[in-house]
């Protein structure tokens, strides 16, 4: 009988953990034992899990170091989210809604991956990063200026200065820096967990196959890979245009949990958030932004016990967490507990 690869047994062990999580979730919200302010963050996880996987697929398998992930979060919220309300008496069923909106983000955010991909991944290293660091504030320079509005008509746009006129039983829907307001929560824990499983799927399959080695071959060295015949350009647009939709995918879901959304949330702050998971999850391990993800938006509500000084206390678990992970003796001491199987294949 045919032994698994290391790859295999580890991208199993994810999905595992990822069921096994959602099971023990759903068990203790059924029986009441998960508190009202962990059952409001179920979906901000779900979401903050979703970015951690795209971005580690940009950061970790396609080793460009990327800034403004949450501007295609951004970007998946609020067309997702306009989507969503604009589709509210066409699609009266609230899962259905969702679905399409989360298509309409991931959709839109890949169309931005893709635009913003065309000169971005032609740089390498600080200038990639910068650049996609000013991607992030435009597209929250846009959002704060633009204005959405629909009547009977169709929808309404206006930008820089909001001058539409709306006609009877007409509805603001995108208001310029107030964002939208009054929105319907539609997103689900449920919905969050299949989307999960649909990014570690795309993810997985996409490492695994051809395109995912010609993605790895360029992380690990560029020019030998053109020397070889591959497009570096074409493999890296495939990665940063999937990352984004995922990441479009995500931000519909998060928007669609709050009653209202506004351009400053996803700002610099958020996308080095989500780095710092990818990070103390580790570089191309996706079961690790999973508990990093999950671990750290937690974290900071967990520690509401110590008022003002709680993100000084977060501050000092993160780095003591990030000094614990990368000790020699500490790694030394796993590698001897689970020893390497000879010829196994590398985790990507």
């Amino acid at each position: 009988m045919k032994r698994l690869s290391k790859t295999s047994r580890a991208n199993g062990l994810t999905y595992v953990m990822a069921v096994a999580a959602f099971v023990i979730l759903q068990a203790l919200s059924a029986g009441g034992g998960l508190s009202s302010t962990l059952q409001g963050q179920l979906v901000p996880i779900c979401a903050y899990v979703v970015m951690a996987l795209s971005l580690n697929l940009t950061v970790g398998i396609l080793g460009e170091l990327s800034l403004g992930h949450a501007g295609f979060m951004s970007v998946g919220a609020f067309a997702g989210t306009v989507a969503a309300v604009s589709l509210q008496a066409a699609l009266p069923s609230a899962p259905v809604r969702l679905l399409v909106s989360m298509i309409v983000g991931a959709g839109c955010a890949a169309v931005a991956g893709f635009l913003i991909g065309i000169p971005v991944l032609r740089l390498n290293g600080d200038y990639l990063a910068i650049v996609t660091l000013a991607f992030g504030e435009i597209i929250k320079s846009i959002v704060n200026n633009l204005s959405l509005g629909m009547d009977g008509v169709g929808l309404h746009v206006s930008f820089l200065k909001n001058t539409m006129t709306l006609g009877e039983g007409g509805r603001m829907i995108l208001n310029g820096p107030m964002g939208i307001p009054g929105i319907q929560k539609i997103s689900t824990f449920t919905a969050g967990f299949l989307l999960i499983l649909v990014a570690l799927i795309i993810i997985f399959n996409l490492v695994n196959s051809r395109a995912g080695r010609a993605i790895m071959a360029i992380r690990d060295n560029r020019i030998a890979a053109e020397s070889v015949g591959i497009g570096v350009t074409k493999y890296k647009m495939m990665a940063f245009v999937l990352s984004a939709a995922l990441a479009g995918a995500a931000g519909t879901l998060f928007a669609q949990g709050q009653t209202a959304v506004i351009a400053t949330k996803f700002d610099f702050n958020t996308s080095i958030l989500i780095l710092v998971f990818v990070v103390l999850g580790g570089l191309g391990r996706m079961w690790g932004s999973i508990i990093a993800a999950a671990a750290l938006t937690i974290l900071p509500e967990a520690l509401r016990g110590f008022a003002t000084y709680r993100m000084l206390v977060y501050a000092i678990v993160l780095i003591l967490v990030m000094l614990a992970t990368n000790n020699p003796m500490l790694k030394s001491f796993f590698a001897r507990i689970i020893p390497k199987r000879k010829g196994a294949s590398v985790d990507g």
